[in-house]
């Protein structure tokens, strides 16, 4: 990532989407840190389920009352090479629903 890109990032924590052959996970990230600042995902306790579009929109509300908890309004959020549908889509769906804003 160049510096440029890299500076007109720090301002804002990111909500990183991965998904695997099983599992969905959010990770919010501090870019300046370099750290991962809290993360929910389909593995957790109180999920423990396999992805699909109910569990992602489960997982999008966990982690959005985490970003809350933080005192975090605005994020950017980051799909990776997922296109933005279905399971994205749900995250970030019943992310703004709890009113965090991208």
């Amino acid at each position: 990532m160049n510096k440029q890109m890299k500076s007109n990032n720090t301002k804002k924590l990111r909500l990183y989407i991965f998904k695997s052959n099983k599992h969905i996970y959010a990770n919010l990230i501090d870019d300046e840190k370099e750290q991962v600042i809290t993360s929910s995902s389909t593995i957790s306790k109180k999920i423990k389920s396999f992805k699909n579009c109910a569990n992602a929109q489960i997982v999008g509300k966990d982690i959005s009352l985490k970003i809350k908890a933080l005192g975090v309004k605005e994020i950017i959020f980051d799909r990776g090479k997922n296109l933005y549908h279905g399971q994205v889509k749900a995250i970030a769906e019943a992310t703004r629903k709890e009113g965090i804003i991208f």
